[in-house]
């Protein structure tokens, strides 16, 4: 069984609290984009394997993907090795989400190959003990996200933008990010109050916020450079997704994204996915 895992965007990400668990309460607009990983499910084997070429995956019951198979057979009360192997385009540890939905495509492979046992809320709720953001892909459209991500909300009348995204060659770790962040600094809540209390449409040019991005970008100026650069290049907007390290810009249409795109070719270390959001 082979089964397409894709990326998403955060198009805003309001950090609202930190919580008492450690972890912390968010608003995020969140959008699933045609950048995807490959899984490929085989069941029946003595325990379960994970294999992948890449080399800062890991292959052991670290990965989400694993801890997915867990769960489920967990549930389902009936345990048969599963042998899973990623073919990843995603980058990884990006801010694109690349192994959270790792997991969820294994949840939805393991349901459909046991013939549908759980219900989508049933595999949302096993998702969540996996990982704040499978939800979301369980889910399968754009969503606001509250909560630790798990509360989803259809967001409807998003423009249908290309999406061109900069990843810099390096990830970085979210948990770092989130113990970095100082609650008294975020701005985005304040920016988009007025979208989120009057339901007004998401709008490129004005709502892009991220309170994770100044953080990131403190230590690492490719932040900054990448969204100066998409934005010159006739970008809608631009900016930093999850917890970064990777920019996006959003272009009206295919032959500005696809120019800036070959601009951008000329920053060696700089890697470049062009991609049409999941609407």
């Amino acid at each position: 069984m082979e089964i397409l895992s894709p990326a998403k965007i955060n198009l805003f990400l309001i950090v609202t609290e930190r919580r008492a668990d450690g972890y912390h309460n968010l608003v995020s607009l969140m959008c699933g984009i045609k950048l995807y990983d490959t899984i490929s499910l085989d069941v029946g084997y003595h325990g379960t394997t994970i294999s992948c070429a890449h080399p800062d995956v890991p292959e052991d019951e670290s990965n989400l993907a694993y801890k997915a198979v867990n769960v489920f057979q967990k549930a389902l009360g009936r345990y048969a090795g599963v042998k899973i192997i990623i073919e990843k385009q995603i980058p990884v540890a990006a801010g694109l989400g690349g192994g959270s939905s790792n997991a969820a495509a294994v949840l939805s492979g393991l349901n459909r190959y046991h013939g549908y046992p759980f219900s989508k809320d049933d595999l949302m709720a096993m998702g969540l003990s996996v990982g704040a953001d499978v939800p979301f892909f369980l889910y399968n459209k754009p969503a606001i996200a509250s909560g630790v991500g798990e509360k989803l909300t259809h967001c409807h009348g998003l423009q249908n933008l290309k999406v061109l995204l900069v990843f810099p060659g390096f990830g970085v770790s979210t948990a770092h990010v989130y113990k970095s962040l100082n609650l008294g600094l975020t701005k985005c809540k304040k920016k988009l109050k007025q979208v989120l209390l009057n339901h007004l449409n998401f709008d490129p040019r004005y709502h892009l916020c991220n309170d994770l991005e100044t953080v990131v970008a403190s230590r690492y100026p490719f932040i900054s450079a990448a969204k100066e650069t998409l934005l010159d290049l006739g970008a809608t907007g631009a900016l930093m997704s999850g917890s970064g390290p990777t920019v996006f810009g959003l272009f009206s249409d295919l032959e500005r994204a696809k120019a800036a795109s070959l601009t951008l070719s000329k920053h060696s270390k700089w890697r470049f996915y062009l991609a049409d959001m999941l609407l």
